[in-house]
């Protein structure tokens, strides 16, 4: 009898188990279904964005076999093409100045990275401290303007100041005694004027992207640090950075993978062949070879190098992203 009853109980408290397992199941598929009600607006508005990426830059995938192939256009993108391995990519690395090319590319672009994630910040952190908000809503729009000139314009507008004979820079450097300067057609001096142009056109959308990290930061704890005696710079390096970190890092993981994108609409506008030496970029050698040459697979190749090694440090960046400062991307 005993043990029937020990069997019975036994049975009993598997049951209730069992119902309470499903019961906690129950209730998870209850908030994931009012989580999916919740949010399905927003997957809505998502969807238009999601389909036209999917069919402007997923669907043309197919092209990358051009890398792989002595493409002719008469044969037609699905034509019998003959195929030649990786031989586009031997030619791409046979060419004298590709080295030269990869070097400019990744020296203007990491100049580029660094200091649009640091002027930026020291904009924004000055502009935080201002106290007129009518100066302060100016300055703002004055350097947050350049952003939506294209580089067509504002290539027209640096030839005009940067002119060695006529131009406004070159008359200032000559009155206080100085040569005048081609700061468009020298070696010397072209990778510095693209750097700055660039970084003067663009500091102002990181400047309101970081104005507005600024105003998530509690102002209680600049009061208790003001008690403590801190005073405006150690508020700034223990209150207002660590209250950035976070945007700062998603703006440097997401910069990273432009470690090879030193800016071919800027570049094409404002080079020429006279310095090929030292403005010469990944984009603009693509663009020579496919559309001025006609050598489709070699140009291919060259983009999907491109491609995989911004996808790695895409990856690489995201990884530092979360191990050192535990931020979470997705």
């Amino acid at each position: 009898m005993q043990a029937v009853l020990r069997v019975i109980g036994y049975r009993s408290m598997v049951c209730a188990v069992s119902d309470n397992e499903k019961g906690i199941d129950m209730n998870e598929k209850v908030k994931w279904f009012r989580k999916i009600k919740r949010e399905l607006p927003l997957h809505l508005m998502l969807l238009p964005g999601v389909i036209l990426i999917f069919i402007f830059h997923y669907i043309p995938l197919y092209g990358i076999v051009i890398a792989f192939q002595n493409f002719k256009p008469a044969k037609g993108l699905f034509g019998p093409q003959e195929w030649v391995g990786f031989d586009n990519f031997s030619y791409l690395f046979s060419l004298p100045n590709t080295w030269n090319v990869i070097k400019n590319t990744v020296t203007i672009a990491c100049w580029k990275i660094v200091l649009s994630l640091i002027v930026p910040i020291i904009v924004a952190l000055l502009l935080n401290e201002m106290t007129q908000l009518r100066y302060k809503k100016v300055i703002q729009t004055v350097i947050y303007f350049p952003h939506f000139i294209s580089w067509i314009i504002l290539s027209g507008i640096m030839f005009g100041i940067l002119s060695p004979t006529s131009g406004i820079i070159n008359q200032l450097l000559q009155k206080l005694g100085f040569h005048a300067i081609y700061f468009l057609g020298d070696n010397r001096y072209f990778q510095g004027t693209v750097i700055v142009s660039s970084i003067w056109k663009g500091f102002g959308y990181g400047t309101i992207v970081y104005l507005a990290s600024l105003m998530s930061i509690d102002p209680t704890l600049y009061d208790a640090a003001a008690i403590d005696g801190a005073g405006r710079l150690k508020q700034t390096w223990h209150i207002t950075l660590p209250g950035m970190r976070m945007i700062i890092v998603l703006m440097m993981v997401l910069k990273l993978g432009d470690v090879l994108d030193a800016g071919f609409g800027q570049i094409l506008n404002l080079y020429s062949p006279a310095v090929y030496e030292t403005g010469d970029i990944l984009d603009t050698m693509i663009y020579r070879i496919g559309l001025a040459g006609g050598k489709y697979g070699a140009a291919t190749a060259a983009g999907l190098l491109k491609a995989l090694v911004s996808s790695v440090l895409i990856s690489v960046s995201y990884w530092i992203a979360y191990k050192f400062f535990d931020y979470k991307l997705f």
